[in-house]
Protein backbone atom coordinates (compact mmCIF):
# COMPACT_ATOMS: atom_id res chain seq x y z
CA UNK A 1 0.00 0.00 0.00
CA UNK A 2 1.39 3.65 -0.99
CA UNK A 3 0.36 6.50 0.91
CA UNK A 4 0.11 9.76 -1.43
CA UNK A 5 1.32 13.00 0.00
CA UNK A 6 -1.38 15.26 -1.39
CA UNK A 7 0.67 18.60 -1.31
CA UNK A 8 3.30 16.44 -3.87
CA UNK A 9 0.55 15.35 -6.00
CA UNK A 10 -1.33 18.95 -5.97
CA UNK A 11 -1.50 19.78 -9.81
CA UNK A 12 0.16 23.23 -10.37
CA UNK A 13 -2.75 24.88 -11.47
CA UNK A 14 -4.17 24.27 -7.29
CA UNK A 15 -0.48 25.30 -6.05
CA UNK A 16 -1.15 28.35 -7.42
CA UNK A 17 -4.60 28.48 -6.17
CA UNK A 18 -3.26 27.88 -2.83
CA UNK A 19 -0.45 30.14 -2.38
CA UNK A 20 -0.81 33.63 -0.76
CA UNK A 21 -0.42 36.57 -2.89
CA UNK A 22 0.95 40.00 -2.31
CA UNK A 23 2.88 38.53 1.10
CA UNK A 24 -1.17 37.99 2.61
CA UNK A 25 -0.71 37.01 6.07
CA UNK A 26 -2.46 33.88 6.86
CA UNK A 27 -5.27 35.83 8.87
CA UNK A 28 -5.51 38.15 5.95
CA UNK A 29 -6.33 35.30 3.50
CA UNK A 30 -8.91 33.83 5.76
CA UNK A 31 -10.88 37.38 6.28
CA UNK A 32 -10.29 37.34 2.69
CA UNK A 33 -11.96 34.28 2.09
CA UNK A 34 -14.89 34.89 4.43
CA UNK A 35 -15.87 38.16 2.62
CA UNK A 36 -15.93 35.74 -0.83
CA UNK A 37 -18.35 33.33 -0.15
CA UNK A 38 -18.75 30.43 -2.64
CA UNK A 39 -20.87 31.31 -5.72
CA UNK A 40 -23.07 28.34 -5.25
CA UNK A 41 -23.55 27.65 -1.31
CA UNK A 42 -23.51 24.05 -1.49
CA UNK A 43 -25.71 23.52 1.92
CA UNK A 44 -28.54 26.70 1.67
CA UNK A 45 -31.23 27.23 4.24
CA UNK A 46 -34.32 25.71 3.25
CA UNK A 47 -33.92 22.37 2.57
CA UNK A 48 -36.47 19.73 2.53
CA UNK A 49 -36.99 17.39 5.25
CA UNK A 50 -39.09 14.31 5.97
CA UNK A 51 -36.74 11.22 5.70
CA UNK A 52 -36.55 9.61 9.43
CA UNK A 53 -40.52 9.27 10.59
CA UNK A 54 -40.05 8.04 13.93
CA UNK A 55 -43.75 7.17 13.76
CA UNK A 56 -45.37 4.87 11.47
CA UNK A 57 -48.95 5.69 9.99
CA UNK A 58 -50.99 3.19 12.20
CA UNK A 59 -49.00 4.84 15.14
CA UNK A 60 -49.42 8.04 13.79
CA UNK A 61 -53.46 7.93 13.63
CA UNK A 62 -53.19 6.32 17.37
CA UNK A 63 -51.88 9.47 18.59
CA UNK A 64 -53.91 11.47 16.81
CA UNK A 65 -57.31 9.37 17.30
CA UNK A 66 -56.30 9.62 21.34
CA UNK A 67 -55.63 13.69 21.30
CA UNK A 68 -59.22 14.21 19.43
CA UNK A 69 -60.61 11.75 22.29
CA UNK A 70 -58.63 13.70 24.92
CA UNK A 71 -60.19 17.02 23.89
CA UNK A 72 -63.39 15.49 23.76
CA UNK A 73 -64.11 13.44 26.85
CA UNK A 74 -61.54 15.88 28.86
CA UNK A 75 -61.64 18.94 27.29
CA UNK A 76 -59.97 22.06 28.88
CA UNK A 77 -60.00 23.90 31.93
CA UNK A 78 -60.03 27.61 32.99
CA UNK A 79 -61.29 28.92 29.75
CA UNK A 80 -61.66 32.39 30.26
CA UNK A 81 -65.66 33.54 29.67
CA UNK A 82 -64.33 35.39 26.10
CA UNK A 83 -62.97 32.10 24.83
CA UNK A 84 -65.58 29.63 26.25
CA UNK A 85 -68.43 32.16 24.72
CA UNK A 86 -66.72 31.80 21.42
CA UNK A 87 -66.17 28.56 21.34
CA UNK A 88 -69.27 27.66 21.93
CA UNK A 89 -70.78 29.59 19.24
CA UNK A 90 -68.51 27.49 16.78
CA UNK A 91 -70.02 24.13 17.95
CA UNK A 92 -67.79 23.27 21.47
CA UNK A 93 -69.58 21.97 24.89
CA UNK A 94 -69.29 21.86 28.11
CA UNK A 95 -68.37 18.22 29.09
CA UNK A 96 -69.57 16.27 32.72
CA UNK A 97 -66.55 17.60 34.28
CA UNK A 98 -67.54 21.60 33.48
CA UNK A 99 -65.04 21.63 30.94
CA UNK A 100 -64.33 23.45 27.48
CA UNK A 101 -64.35 20.44 24.68
CA UNK A 102 -64.04 20.32 21.10
CA UNK A 103 -65.76 17.12 18.90
CA UNK A 104 -63.60 15.35 16.16
CA UNK A 105 -66.10 17.25 13.74
CA UNK A 106 -65.15 20.62 15.16
CA UNK A 107 -61.43 19.82 15.45
CA UNK A 108 -61.36 18.85 12.14
CA UNK A 109 -63.58 21.50 10.44
CA UNK A 110 -60.65 23.99 11.89
CA UNK A 111 -57.69 22.01 11.13
CA UNK A 112 -59.63 22.08 7.22
CA UNK A 113 -59.77 26.05 6.89
CA UNK A 114 -56.33 26.38 8.93
CA UNK A 115 -53.27 28.56 7.77
CA UNK A 116 -51.05 26.09 6.05
CA UNK A 117 -48.08 28.54 4.99
CA UNK A 118 -47.25 32.16 5.00
CA UNK A 119 -44.27 34.03 4.57
CA UNK A 120 -42.59 35.40 7.56
CA UNK A 121 -41.21 38.55 6.68
CA UNK A 122 -37.54 40.15 7.50
CA UNK A 123 -37.42 44.48 7.79
CA UNK A 124 -34.79 43.46 4.16
CA UNK A 125 -36.84 41.26 2.18
CA UNK A 126 -33.99 39.27 1.57
CA UNK A 127 -34.66 37.62 4.49
CA UNK A 128 -38.42 36.41 3.50
CA UNK A 129 -38.64 32.89 4.09
CA UNK A 130 -42.03 30.31 3.41
CA UNK A 131 -43.23 28.59 6.44
CA UNK A 132 -44.78 25.23 6.06
CA UNK A 133 -44.95 22.18 3.25
CA UNK A 134 -41.70 20.39 4.05
CA UNK A 135 -38.99 22.95 4.10
CA UNK A 136 -36.40 23.73 7.07
CA UNK A 137 -35.11 26.58 8.37
CA UNK A 138 -33.15 26.71 11.76
CA UNK A 139 -33.60 30.04 13.96
CA UNK A 140 -33.51 30.75 17.49
CA UNK A 141 -35.21 30.92 21.01
CA UNK A 142 -34.73 30.20 24.43
CA UNK A 143 -35.22 33.01 27.03
CA UNK A 144 -31.82 32.13 28.98
CA UNK A 145 -31.51 33.70 32.40
CA UNK A 146 -27.96 33.58 32.14
CA UNK A 147 -24.65 34.01 29.57
CA UNK A 148 -22.17 32.11 29.76
CA UNK A 149 -19.57 35.30 29.77
CA UNK A 150 -17.11 35.56 26.67
CA UNK A 151 -13.91 36.70 28.23
CA UNK A 152 -14.38 35.01 32.03
CA UNK A 153 -16.15 31.39 30.96
CA UNK A 154 -18.31 32.07 34.09
CA UNK A 155 -21.93 32.18 33.98
CA UNK A 156 -23.60 35.36 35.23
CA UNK A 157 -27.71 37.25 34.47
CA UNK A 158 -28.15 38.26 31.29
CA UNK A 159 -28.10 41.86 30.41
CA UNK A 160 -29.73 44.27 27.83
CA UNK A 161 -26.73 44.86 26.49
CA UNK A 162 -25.97 40.87 25.83
CA UNK A 163 -28.92 40.30 24.04
CA UNK A 164 -28.10 43.59 21.95
CA UNK A 165 -24.60 41.84 21.23
CA UNK A 166 -26.32 38.39 20.56
CA UNK A 167 -28.68 40.02 17.93
CA UNK A 168 -25.85 41.59 15.99
CA UNK A 169 -24.03 38.06 15.97
CA UNK A 170 -26.51 36.60 14.48
CA UNK A 171 -26.94 38.81 12.22
CA UNK A 172 -23.63 38.05 10.80
CA UNK A 173 -24.52 34.32 10.52
CA UNK A 174 -25.50 32.45 7.26
CA UNK A 175 -27.97 29.63 9.17
CA UNK A 176 -29.91 31.51 11.42
CA UNK A 177 -33.07 32.41 9.66
CA UNK A 178 -34.63 34.37 12.18
CA UNK A 179 -33.39 36.14 15.87
CA UNK A 180 -36.09 35.13 18.59
CA UNK A 181 -34.80 36.85 21.67
CA UNK A 182 -32.27 34.35 23.03
CA UNK A 183 -31.64 35.33 26.99
CA UNK A 184 -34.05 37.97 29.15
CA UNK A 185 -32.31 41.17 30.43
CA UNK A 186 -32.57 40.15 33.76
CA UNK A 187 -31.44 44.07 34.59
CA UNK A 188 -34.72 45.60 33.20
CA UNK A 189 -37.06 45.26 36.32
CA UNK A 190 -40.73 46.94 34.86
CA UNK A 191 -42.47 44.55 32.60
CA UNK A 192 -43.27 46.92 30.03
CA UNK A 193 -39.94 48.67 29.84
CA UNK A 194 -38.33 44.76 29.17
CA UNK A 195 -40.71 44.16 26.67
CA UNK A 196 -39.96 47.39 24.33
CA UNK A 197 -36.32 47.26 25.22
CA UNK A 198 -36.31 43.61 23.94
CA UNK A 199 -37.43 43.90 20.37
CA UNK A 200 -35.48 47.41 20.22
CA UNK A 201 -32.55 45.20 20.87
CA UNK A 202 -33.51 43.07 18.38
CA UNK A 203 -34.55 45.94 15.69
CA UNK A 204 -31.03 47.88 16.36
CA UNK A 205 -29.31 44.29 15.68
CA UNK A 206 -30.91 42.50 12.99
CA UNK A 207 -33.14 43.05 9.83
CA UNK A 208 -33.70 39.07 10.25
CA UNK A 209 -37.49 38.28 11.19
CA UNK A 210 -37.64 38.45 14.74
CA UNK A 211 -39.76 36.66 17.30
CA UNK A 212 -40.36 37.88 21.22
CA UNK A 213 -42.86 37.12 23.92
CA UNK A 214 -45.59 39.99 25.46
CA UNK A 215 -45.96 40.31 28.84
CA UNK A 216 -49.34 41.41 28.86
CA UNK A 217 -51.85 42.40 26.09
CA UNK A 218 -51.67 46.11 26.61
CA UNK A 219 -47.75 45.84 25.63
CA UNK A 220 -49.01 44.49 22.02
CA UNK A 221 -49.91 48.15 20.42
CA UNK A 222 -47.60 50.18 21.94
CA UNK A 223 -44.89 48.07 20.29
CA UNK A 224 -46.51 47.55 16.74
CA UNK A 225 -46.99 51.17 16.95
CA UNK A 226 -42.95 51.21 16.99
CA UNK A 227 -42.45 48.37 14.70
CA UNK A 228 -44.61 51.06 12.33
CA UNK A 229 -42.60 53.66 12.89
CA UNK A 230 -39.31 51.72 11.97
CA UNK A 231 -40.73 50.22 8.66
CA UNK A 232 -41.98 53.66 7.18
CA UNK A 233 -45.76 54.76 9.09
CA UNK A 234 -48.93 53.58 10.25
CA UNK A 235 -49.98 49.90 8.92
CA UNK A 236 -46.53 49.09 7.53
CA UNK A 237 -46.33 46.06 9.96
CA UNK A 238 -49.71 44.95 8.85
CA UNK A 239 -48.65 44.25 5.72
CA UNK A 240 -45.46 42.84 6.29
CA UNK A 241 -44.92 41.22 9.71
CA UNK A 242 -41.72 41.15 10.58
CA UNK A 243 -41.96 40.22 14.39
CA UNK A 244 -43.81 36.89 15.78
CA UNK A 245 -45.06 36.48 19.34
CA UNK A 246 -44.53 33.07 21.17
CA UNK A 247 -47.22 32.58 22.80
CA UNK A 248 -47.95 29.60 25.69
CA UNK A 249 -52.20 29.87 25.51
CA UNK A 250 -52.27 26.47 27.92
CA UNK A 251 -50.83 25.25 31.03
CA UNK A 252 -50.04 21.96 30.99
CA UNK A 253 -52.20 19.69 31.77
CA UNK A 254 -54.84 20.80 29.60
CA UNK A 255 -55.88 24.43 31.33
CA UNK A 256 -55.66 27.69 29.49
CA UNK A 257 -54.11 30.76 30.97
CA UNK A 258 -56.31 33.70 30.30
CA UNK A 259 -53.31 36.18 30.12
CA UNK A 260 -51.59 34.58 27.25
CA UNK A 261 -55.47 33.75 25.74
CA UNK A 262 -55.53 37.72 26.32
CA UNK A 263 -52.04 38.66 24.48
CA UNK A 264 -52.73 36.49 21.80
CA UNK A 265 -56.65 38.28 20.78
CA UNK A 266 -54.08 41.64 21.35
CA UNK A 267 -51.69 40.11 18.58
CA UNK A 268 -54.54 39.18 16.25
CA UNK A 269 -55.63 42.41 16.19
CA UNK A 270 -52.31 43.83 15.13
CA UNK A 271 -51.59 40.66 12.50
CA UNK A 272 -48.62 39.45 14.39
CA UNK A 273 -48.16 36.02 13.28
CA UNK A 274 -48.27 33.33 16.70
CA UNK A 275 -45.81 30.62 17.91
CA UNK A 276 -48.46 28.93 19.58
CA UNK A 277 -46.13 26.77 21.74
CA UNK A 278 -46.54 23.79 23.90
CA UNK A 279 -43.95 23.13 26.21
CA UNK A 280 -44.85 20.37 28.84
CA UNK A 281 -42.69 18.10 30.58
CA UNK A 282 -42.33 14.29 30.90
CA UNK A 283 -43.44 12.73 34.14
CA UNK A 284 -44.62 16.35 35.18
CA UNK A 285 -46.92 18.22 33.69
CA UNK A 286 -47.75 15.39 31.18
CA UNK A 287 -47.39 11.12 30.69
CA UNK A 288 -43.37 9.52 30.88
CA UNK A 289 -44.48 7.25 28.25
CA UNK A 290 -43.54 8.90 25.06
CA UNK A 291 -46.54 7.52 23.53
CA UNK A 292 -48.99 9.35 25.98
CA UNK A 293 -46.43 12.82 26.24
CA UNK A 294 -47.47 12.86 22.19
CA UNK A 295 -50.83 12.32 22.55
CA UNK A 296 -51.49 14.77 25.77
CA UNK A 297 -49.25 17.76 24.07
CA UNK A 298 -51.17 17.48 20.20
CA UNK A 299 -53.80 17.19 22.06
CA UNK A 300 -53.21 21.15 24.35
CA UNK A 301 -51.44 21.99 20.89
CA UNK A 302 -54.76 21.18 19.01
CA UNK A 303 -56.84 23.46 21.50
CA UNK A 304 -54.51 26.38 20.90
CA UNK A 305 -54.95 26.17 17.24
CA UNK A 306 -58.75 26.10 18.21
CA UNK A 307 -58.49 28.93 20.00
CA UNK A 308 -57.08 30.99 17.47
CA UNK A 309 -59.19 29.85 14.27
CA UNK A 310 -62.58 30.11 16.92
CA UNK A 311 -61.58 34.59 16.61
CA UNK A 312 -59.50 34.49 13.58
CA UNK A 313 -60.20 31.67 10.82
CA UNK A 314 -56.81 30.62 8.77
CA UNK A 315 -54.73 33.34 11.19
CA UNK A 316 -50.89 32.17 10.19
CA UNK A 317 -49.75 30.13 13.42
CA UNK A 318 -47.00 27.72 13.80
CA UNK A 319 -48.40 24.40 14.94
CA UNK A 320 -45.33 24.33 17.90
CA UNK A 321 -45.55 21.41 19.87
CA UNK A 322 -42.52 21.06 22.00
CA UNK A 323 -42.33 17.88 24.14
CA UNK A 324 -39.74 18.08 26.78
CA UNK A 325 -38.03 15.71 28.68
CA UNK A 326 -37.41 15.34 32.75
CA UNK A 327 -34.82 13.47 33.95
CA UNK A 328 -36.93 11.83 36.91
CA UNK A 329 -34.11 11.02 39.31
CA UNK A 330 -33.95 14.89 39.81
CA UNK A 331 -36.71 16.37 38.24
CA UNK A 332 -34.31 18.79 36.37
CA UNK A 333 -35.72 19.46 32.46
CA UNK A 334 -33.09 17.31 30.42
CA UNK A 335 -32.66 18.96 26.49
CA UNK A 336 -29.37 17.07 25.37
CA UNK A 337 -31.30 13.36 25.69
CA UNK A 338 -32.21 11.03 22.54
CA UNK A 339 -35.72 10.98 24.17
CA UNK A 340 -35.94 14.74 23.06
CA UNK A 341 -34.47 14.54 20.17
CA UNK A 342 -36.77 11.95 19.09
CA UNK A 343 -39.72 13.08 20.49
CA UNK A 344 -39.39 16.21 18.76
CA UNK A 345 -39.07 14.98 15.64
CA UNK A 346 -42.30 13.07 16.07
CA UNK A 347 -44.02 16.03 16.92
CA UNK A 348 -42.62 17.07 13.71
CA UNK A 349 -43.87 14.30 11.69
CA UNK A 350 -47.50 14.71 13.57
CA UNK A 351 -47.45 18.49 12.65
CA UNK A 352 -46.71 18.01 9.26
CA UNK A 353 -49.10 14.99 8.49
CA UNK A 354 -51.62 17.27 9.56
CA UNK A 355 -50.53 19.95 7.24
CA UNK A 356 -49.62 22.67 9.54
CA UNK A 357 -46.46 24.94 9.45
CA UNK A 358 -44.71 23.23 12.38
CA UNK A 359 -42.59 24.03 14.84
CA UNK A 360 -39.78 22.11 17.19
CA UNK A 361 -37.07 22.71 19.51
CA UNK A 362 -33.69 21.32 18.97
CA UNK A 363 -30.02 22.29 20.27
CA UNK A 364 -30.90 22.31 24.36
CA UNK A 365 -27.91 21.00 25.36
CA UNK A 366 -27.28 20.26 29.07
CA UNK A 367 -23.61 21.14 29.00
CA UNK A 368 -22.17 24.27 30.75
CA UNK A 369 -19.19 24.37 28.80
CA UNK A 370 -18.34 24.45 25.03
CA UNK A 371 -17.30 20.62 25.38
CA UNK A 372 -17.97 17.30 23.48
CA UNK A 373 -21.32 17.10 25.52
CA UNK A 374 -22.58 19.96 24.23
CA UNK A 375 -21.24 18.80 20.16
CA UNK A 376 -23.12 15.50 20.97
CA UNK A 377 -26.16 16.84 22.03
CA UNK A 378 -26.59 19.52 19.91
CA UNK A 379 -25.53 17.40 17.01
CA UNK A 380 -28.19 14.84 17.12
CA UNK A 381 -31.00 16.52 18.19
CA UNK A 382 -30.38 19.31 15.31
CA UNK A 383 -30.05 16.64 12.69
CA UNK A 384 -33.21 14.56 14.22
CA UNK A 385 -35.52 17.82 13.82
CA UNK A 386 -34.09 18.46 10.51
CA UNK A 387 -34.71 15.34 8.64
CA UNK A 388 -37.62 14.99 10.24
CA UNK A 389 -38.45 18.48 8.20
CA UNK A 390 -39.84 20.82 11.13
CA UNK A 391 -41.01 23.90 8.95
CA UNK A 392 -39.38 26.04 11.92
CA UNK A 393 -36.61 24.80 14.63
CA UNK A 394 -35.98 26.76 17.41
CA UNK A 395 -33.28 26.83 20.20
CA UNK A 396 -31.04 25.61 17.43
CA UNK A 397 -28.21 28.20 18.27
CA UNK A 398 -26.83 29.10 21.23
CA UNK A 399 -28.23 27.58 23.61
CA UNK A 400 -26.54 25.71 27.06
CA UNK A 401 -27.15 24.48 30.56
CA UNK A 402 -30.53 23.19 29.38
CA UNK A 403 -31.85 26.29 28.62
CA UNK A 404 -30.64 28.41 31.29
CA UNK A 405 -27.40 29.88 29.65
CA UNK A 406 -26.67 30.91 26.27
CA UNK A 407 -23.18 31.08 24.53
CA UNK A 408 -22.06 33.85 22.29
CA UNK A 409 -19.03 30.86 20.96
CA UNK A 410 -21.73 28.39 21.10
CA UNK A 411 -23.69 30.60 18.54
CA UNK A 412 -20.84 30.50 15.94
CA UNK A 413 -20.33 27.03 16.57
CA UNK A 414 -23.80 25.87 15.86
CA UNK A 415 -23.61 28.10 12.70
CA UNK A 416 -21.39 25.93 11.65
CA UNK A 417 -23.09 22.48 12.54
CA UNK A 418 -26.08 23.63 10.99
CA UNK A 419 -24.26 23.48 7.11
CA UNK A 420 -23.39 20.33 8.26
CA UNK A 421 -26.74 19.53 8.62
CA UNK A 422 -28.28 21.27 5.12
CA UNK A 423 -25.69 19.57 3.40
CA UNK A 424 -27.03 16.08 4.62
CA UNK A 425 -31.14 17.53 4.21
CA UNK A 426 -29.67 18.45 0.80
CA UNK A 427 -28.88 14.66 -0.25
CA UNK A 428 -26.90 12.99 -3.20
CA UNK A 429 -27.65 14.67 -6.91
CA UNK A 430 -27.68 11.53 -9.48
CA UNK A 431 -27.51 12.33 -12.96
CA UNK A 432 -24.77 11.81 -15.72
CA UNK A 433 -22.99 14.87 -14.92
CA UNK A 434 -22.50 13.76 -11.40
CA UNK A 435 -21.97 10.64 -11.90
CA UNK A 436 -19.29 11.19 -13.93
CA UNK A 437 -18.22 7.94 -15.59
CA UNK A 438 -16.42 9.94 -19.04
CA UNK A 439 -14.27 11.89 -16.01
CA UNK A 440 -13.54 8.27 -14.62
CA UNK A 441 -12.35 6.77 -17.92
CA UNK A 442 -10.12 10.10 -18.53
CA UNK A 443 -8.65 9.65 -15.04
CA UNK A 444 -7.78 6.11 -15.10
CA UNK A 445 -6.08 5.69 -18.20
CA UNK A 446 -4.64 9.47 -17.94
CA UNK A 447 -2.78 10.85 -15.20
CA UNK A 448 -4.42 8.34 -12.20
CA UNK A 449 -5.92 10.77 -10.32
CA UNK A 450 -8.75 13.43 -9.80
CA UNK A 451 -6.94 16.54 -8.31
CA UNK A 452 -6.88 19.80 -10.38
CA UNK A 453 -9.71 18.07 -13.29
CA UNK A 454 -12.58 20.38 -14.56
CA UNK A 455 -14.87 18.47 -12.84
CA UNK A 456 -13.45 18.36 -9.27
CA UNK A 457 -13.26 22.12 -9.49
CA UNK A 458 -16.66 22.23 -10.67
CA UNK A 459 -18.00 20.15 -8.19
CA UNK A 460 -15.55 21.84 -5.40
CA UNK A 461 -17.75 24.32 -3.79
CA UNK A 462 -20.99 22.79 -5.64
CA UNK A 463 -20.87 19.44 -3.46
CA UNK A 464 -18.87 20.58 -0.47
CA UNK A 465 -18.65 22.24 2.87
CA UNK A 466 -15.98 23.31 4.09
CA UNK A 467 -15.41 24.75 7.95
CA UNK A 468 -13.90 27.81 9.25
CA UNK A 469 -13.72 26.75 12.66
CA UNK A 470 -13.46 22.88 12.87
CA UNK A 471 -9.96 21.95 12.36
CA UNK A 472 -8.74 19.50 9.60
CA UNK A 473 -5.08 20.19 9.79
CA UNK A 474 -2.62 17.33 10.65
CA UNK A 475 -1.67 17.27 14.21
CA UNK A 476 1.52 18.59 13.68
CA UNK A 477 0.43 21.56 11.45
CA UNK A 478 -2.32 21.64 14.41
CA UNK A 479 -0.27 22.14 16.88
CA UNK A 480 2.35 24.81 15.05
CA UNK A 481 -0.52 27.05 14.96
CA UNK A 482 -1.33 27.24 18.66
CA UNK A 483 -3.09 23.30 18.86
CA UNK A 484 -6.31 25.56 19.62
CA UNK A 485 -9.67 24.01 20.56
CA UNK A 486 -13.32 25.17 18.71
CA UNK A 487 -13.98 27.22 22.00
CA UNK A 488 -11.06 29.20 21.90
CA UNK A 489 -10.99 29.73 17.59
CA UNK A 490 -15.26 30.63 17.80
CA UNK A 491 -14.07 32.95 20.49
CA UNK A 492 -11.18 35.17 18.42
CA UNK A 493 -14.49 35.12 15.46
CA UNK A 494 -16.95 36.48 18.25
CA UNK A 495 -14.72 39.32 19.07
CA UNK A 496 -13.90 40.09 15.54
CA UNK A 497 -17.78 40.30 14.78
CA UNK A 498 -18.83 42.40 17.79
CA UNK A 499 -15.90 44.69 17.29
CA UNK A 500 -16.69 45.40 13.68
CA UNK A 501 -20.21 44.35 12.98
CA UNK A 502 -22.52 47.48 14.35
CA UNK A 503 -25.52 47.36 12.28
CA UNK A 504 -27.47 51.15 11.61
CA UNK A 505 -31.19 49.80 11.03
CA UNK A 506 -32.56 52.35 12.75
CA UNK A 507 -32.70 55.78 11.15
CA UNK A 508 -31.79 58.62 13.22
CA UNK A 509 -35.08 60.09 13.37
CA UNK A 510 -36.91 57.61 14.02
CA UNK A 511 -34.87 56.18 17.23
CA UNK A 512 -35.06 59.42 18.68
CA UNK A 513 -39.02 59.13 18.15
CA UNK A 514 -38.36 55.72 19.55
CA UNK A 515 -36.20 57.12 22.62
CA UNK A 516 -39.17 59.76 22.65
CA UNK A 517 -41.71 58.01 23.51
CA UNK A 518 -39.75 55.09 25.80
CA UNK A 519 -37.54 54.71 28.11
CA UNK A 520 -35.05 53.10 26.21
CA UNK A 521 -32.11 51.77 28.37
CA UNK A 522 -29.62 50.29 25.60
CA UNK A 523 -26.82 52.75 25.12
CA UNK A 524 -25.46 52.00 21.73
Amino acid sequence: MFLINMAEQKPESLKKRSRRRDGMSVRQAKHAARSNPPEIDPCPAGQTGGQYKPLTDPQIRQIYDTAIRILEELGMGESPAILTDRSLACGAYINDLGRLSFSRAMVEDILAGACRQFTFYGRDPKYDFEVGGDTVFFGTGGAAVQTLDLDTHVYRPSTLKDLYDFARLIDALHNVSWFTRCCVATDVSDSFDLDVNTVYALLRGTQKPVGTSFSAAEHVDPIIDMLDWTMGGEGKFRRRPSLKAHISPVISPLRFSEEAVAVTLACIKRRVPINGVIAAQSGATSPTTLAGMLASTLAETLATLVMVNVFSPGYPMIFSNWPMVVDLRTGAFAGGGGETALLNAASAQLSNWLGLPSGVASSMADAKAVDTQMGVEKALSSLATGLAGANMVYESSGMMASLLGASFEAFLIDDEMLSHVYRILRGVEVNEDALGFDTIRETVTGEGHFLGGAHTLAAMQRDHFYPELADRNEPRAWAEQGASDIWQRAGVRVREILNTHHPDYLAPGIDEKIRDNFNILLDC
